[in-house]
């Protein structure tokens, strides 16, 4: 794994990483609170597959500077600039759960580079229209979220006065944190070892209008999504699934917020292959 330090044009510094070969790209996109490492589960499969990961920390986590105010489109773009700096035209992206919105970002303001688009467990925007966006979200999301809305200083009262809050997990999500996919814990913990202006500004980011115009996304898209999903209910799947002209869903009967990725046969690992199939 190759890690680099890229600096942009207002003195930020964004770190990323890259698993190097002459392989088609794939853009990761990771989700909150975590650090931008490629994910370990799939880092077989996608050498199996000739694939080579790209992915970076946003604003705040691991090595990249705060960004305090960012958008989901200033994400996509510091995203973008770590592949113009590796010399990459053409990749496909996958985003997890928070990395969804990102995923999608990268495919609408760089329509003509990005070949498919994996969005798994992701959120819908705040605005978006007939769709009621806390609903279905467990006790501990809707609250972050909702603190989030309210602002900077009520989102990080919330966390310090919910610390010992239970997640919005599934039997099956737990279930499936005792496999491999337990390096999303990892990656949490390495997301939270910094403070937590990382998490704070992601979730400002969801609950503010995105910046980014999705019908300008002109590539394929994937959704996978769990049916039982309390973290980031189903509906947000649905909605941007009925209103992206490229998308498939597949909803997954059972499957909660980590179970999606997780599932062998439906999930990720899937996604992954699908992307191969549409990557020079």
């Amino acid at each position: 794994m190759h890690e680099l330090d890229l600096t942009r044009p207002d003195g930020r510094t964004v770190h990323a990483y890259d698993t190097g070969g002459e392989g088609a790209v794939v853009l990761w996109q990771h989700g909150t609170p975590n650090v931008g490492a490629p994910p370990q589960p799939l880092l077989a499969p996608a050498a199996e597959l000739g694939l080579r990961w790209v992915s970076l920390d946003r604003g705040g986590y691991g090595g990249s500077s705060p960004h305090p105010g960012r958008s989901i489109a200033d994400a996509a773009a510091d995203a973008l600039a770590v592949l113009d700096a590796l010399g990459m035209d053409r990749f496909a992206v996958m985003g997890y759960s928070g990395g969804g919105p990102h995923a999608l970002a990268c495919a609408a303001l760089a329509p003509g580079r990005v070949a498919a688009v994996a969005a798994i467990s992701p959120l819908a925007p705040i605005d978006a229209d007939n769709l009621d966006w806390f609903a279905g979200m467990g006790p501990t999301s809707e609250g972050a979220l909702r603190a989030a809305l309210a602002g900077v200083d009520d989102r990080r009262r919330f966390e310090f006065e919910n610390a010992d809050a239970p997640l919005d997990f599934t039997a099956a999500d737990w279930s499936a944190l005792a496999g491999p996919w337990g390096w999303l814990g990892t990656v949490a913990a390495e997301g939270l070892a910094a403070g937590l202006d990382g998490l704070i500004d992601d979730d400002r980011a969801y609950v503010t209008p995105w910046q980014v115009d999705l019908s300008a996304i002109s590539a394929p898209v994937r959704i996978v999504h769990g049916e039982d999903d309390r973290v980031v209910p189903v509906a947000h799947a649905r909605w941007l699934a009925q209103r992206l002209p490229t998308a498939e869903l597949r909803a997954l009967p059972g499957a909660g917020h980590i179970a999606a990725i997780a599932d062998e046969q439906r999930g990720a690992l899937d996604a992954l292959r699908w992307l191969a199939q549409r990557l020079p």
